[in-house]
């Protein structure tokens, strides 16, 4: 068929050529972007190869569990450490922080230990005491297995590192000994000490430990707080998911009662901004007024310069007449934007009350973000557990440990069970073979990083494609709610499972490559984040200055691009194009009705937002009165709680997200109908060959009308 006559020309391209017998979704259809299916599928299975060669060399328990110096888990069965589950080092002052002895290996002897030291105690004690048997044994615990009196000398002992030069009262956490720091009258403490001996015999004070140390206090506090938490939790667990289910009711009432109240809400709106601005210039004109003849007043901002407090300026007549200017400028902006696309703003509101009655006829379609969901805690659950396995690959290395400005051989690879046979001992006394990380030497441990970034790539690329197939099943499953020219009658059987079965078989290729470049988008904007972090410290402003200026082009690029695959999903689920074709038609149908664009999503975003506050603030509202006993029928039912903000927070953010799903299929109907609506008055003409298929009320709207059909 060709161009109608009477299409306006643009210059984003004229309305393409239809097929006469179009009557919604095409059903007859090929597959698109093959090439791009078949890279993704292997992408996919190299994705696994990957989870599988990480699984083999990964062992998580390096992450949980500690590793002494001879690269040994604490704890570990069949090992000298088996009933020795905690770490001790030699000397905790020699670490930075509590982020090193966490995750990094301190420049110290670690050894694991049945339990924490409970006193102040050093080497050179040990030796006053030598006669003490008891002393001794106490002491020894801490010493380096196999190691018993001693018969080094003390210079000989704590070069070594066969015992510890010290020992500081100390109580588990993660594993780990860490100073028993306590307050007492707002002084810092360890044993209810403020100063102690160090390992040559000097007064050290408490918080030298503190700042090698610093934050434990607060970490160890953690603990208590988690417990308190997890018991929140599990006493209100049952409440939090009543709550979350009266939100998804919730959800599902506003968007029925959108059918009848979208015109209401967004023009009560309006008249409320309206009047908020013109109060907002009567407050003006009246403060400009009553400042007349005021001393001062009538100088203007140039006369009194800059000036750091604002509140100067309201003493100035010019201040309000420039705001009362202003307000003036909004309000008649406003109005004039009501006065010339009052149409398009019907229109909006129609589709809006559509899109209500397009998901009452497929409810099915408002549990599909749960399928969606599935995907995407499939995809970051393997996508973490892979990272977890790749970052504890490989074997124990193990490095000289000595004074590197006296020893050559300091930081170079060594062999524990052949050390002591080799020159390095000669040459560097006291030098040591301990344990430094986790790593290897083979292409797959030389390319950790790579493999790293590889996997956070293809894990951006599964989640945008799990979006990608939500969006285009949706599309479909509305696409033939609309051209339906009877409804419901003509509405097809189960057209969301009709729409998933499409999508799967024939675009898996053509969602891929829309995933795909949209991951790369996110891709470069993760790099773009870890270089800004690595340049805060820096100096060099232009650097970022240019990184700042990137970061904002790619954000923008992104959003653009969400935008424009979101249309193009859509596109797709109704002919069955390629995604280039698509996302082209997509983009020159909007631009064409660029106006009506703009204010249909502006309308759209106000009303769903509208609705997120809704649920989420009184399902919140509802379950703040309950947590904290202020409902007088509930008060015994309410559960005993440490901290009430715990499930009411749980709440909150299950509210909204709940919302969320159930808005963005409802975002995603509209969306489908507006394109289907405007390909509509593109494609007919309201002849009997021709007829429209919107509904009444847009027909009316639009002066338009269905010539009867003949019997």
């Amino acid at each position: 068929m060709g161009r109608r006559s009477a299409a306006p020309t643009s210059p984003f391209g004229e309305p393409r050529k239809f097929d006469p017998k179009f009557k919604g979704p095409i059903g007859k259809r090929h597959c698109t972007d093959i090439l791009c299916c078949i890279i993704f599928v292997v992408v996919i299975l190299g994705y696994i190869a990957l989870g599988v060669v990480a699984w083999i060399h990964g062992d998580p328990r390096k992450i949980v569990y500690p590793t002494d110096s001879y690269g040994q888990f604490c704890g570990q069965k069949g090992t000298p450490n088996e009933n020795k589950t905690i770490l001790m080092y030699f000397n905790i002052l020699r670490c930075a922080s509590p982020v090193v002895l966490i995750n990094l290996q301190c420049p110290t002897t670690q050894l694991c230990v049945s339990k924490c030291p409970d006193r102040f105690a050093t080497y050179l004690d040990m030796q006053a005491n030598r006669f003490n048997n008891s002393y001794w044994e106490y002491y020894k615990q801490f010493c380096k297995p196999g190691f018993d009196k001693p018969r080094k000398s003390i210079t000989e002992v704590l070069r070594d590192e066969d015992c510890p030069s010290m020992i500081i009262p100390s109580r588990p956490f993660l594993q780990r000994c860490f100073p028993d720091f306590s307050t007492r009258n707002g002084v810092l403490t360890v044993a209810n000490k403020t100063e102690f001996k160090d390992a040559m015999g000097q007064l050290r004070n408490v918080t030298d430990l503190r700042a090698a140390a610093n934050g434990i206090n607060s970490v160890l506090d953690a603990r208590s707080f988690g417990m308190k938490i997890f018991e929140d939790y599990a006493s209100s667990w049952y409440w939090i998911l009543i709550a979350l289910f009266i939100a998804m009711v919730v959800s599902l009432l506003f968007l029925i009662l959108l059918r009848f109240t979208a015109g209401v809400f967004f023009w009560i709106f309006i008249i409320g901004v309206i009047g908020v601005v013109g109060y907002g210039i009567w407050h003006c004109f009246w403060e400009y007024d009553s400042l007349k003849g005021v001393p001062g007043a009538d100088l203007t901002i140039y006369d009194i310069g800059l000036q750091t407090d604002f509140r100067v300026y309201l003493q100035l007549r010019q201040t309000w007449l420039a705001f009362m200017i202003l307000l003036c400028i909004v309000e008649v902006v406003i109005i004039l934007m009501l006065i010339f696309l009052r149409n398009r703003i019907r229109i909006a509101i129609a589709l809006l009350q559509e899109g209500s009655r397009a998901i009452g006829y497929i409810m099915s379609t408002l549990f599909y973000p749960i399928i969606t969901f599935i995907l995407i805690s499939i995809c970051i659950s393997y996508w973490a557990v892979t990272a977890v396995f790749m970052a504890t690959s490989g074997e124990a290395v193990y490095k000289v440990m000595a004074n590197k400005t006296l020893c050559k051989y300091a930081d170079i690879t060594c062999i524990p069970e052949t050390f002591n046979t080799t020159n390095v001992t000669k040459v560097c006394p006291g030098a040591q073979c301990t344990f430094a990380f986790y790593g290897g030497e083979s292409f797959y441990h030389q390319y950790i990083l790579i493999f790293q970034l590889c996997n956070v790539f293809v894990f951006l690329w599964l989640v945008n494609f799990s979006i990608a197939l939500g969006q285009c099943t949706l599309a479909g499953a509305f696409a033939s709610y609309y051209w339906a020219f009877k409804k419901p009658a003509d509405i097809p059987a189960c057209p969301l499972f009709s729409s998933f079965g499409r999508a799967i078989r024939y675009h898996t290729g053509s969602l891929a490559l829309g995933s795909l470049i949209l991951a790369l988008v996110q891709l470069i904007r993760i790099i773009l984040e870890y270089l800004d972090h690595k340049l805060k410290a820096s100096q060099n402003s232009f650097a970022k200055f240019l990184l700042c200026c990137l970061k904002c082009c790619f954000w923008c690029l992104e959003k653009f691009i969400k935008f424009m695959n979101r249309n193009a999903y859509i596109m797709i689920a109704i002919y069955g194009k390629n995604f280039c074709t698509s996302a082209k038609d997509a983009f020159f149908l909007l631009m064409r009705n660029v106006i009506r664009v703009a204010v249909l999503d502006k309308v759209t975003d106000f009303l769903l937002f509208l609705g997120k506050v809704f649920v989420t603030g009184s399902v919140g509202v509802l379950a703040f009165f309950f947590f904290t006993r202020k409902i007088p029928v509930l008060t015994d039912e309410a559960p005993a709680l440490n901290y009430y903000w715990v499930p009411l927070l749980t709440v909150i953010i299950g509210s909204y997200l709940i919302a969320h799903g159930f808005f963005s299929v409802y975002a995603m109907c509209v969306d489908t109908l507006f394109l289907c609506f405007l390909e509509d008055l593109e494609r007919n003409d309201g002849s009997a060959e021709k007829p429209f298929y919107m509904n009444k009320t847009l027909l009316k709207i639009l002066n338009k009308q269905n010539t009867p059909r003949t019997q």
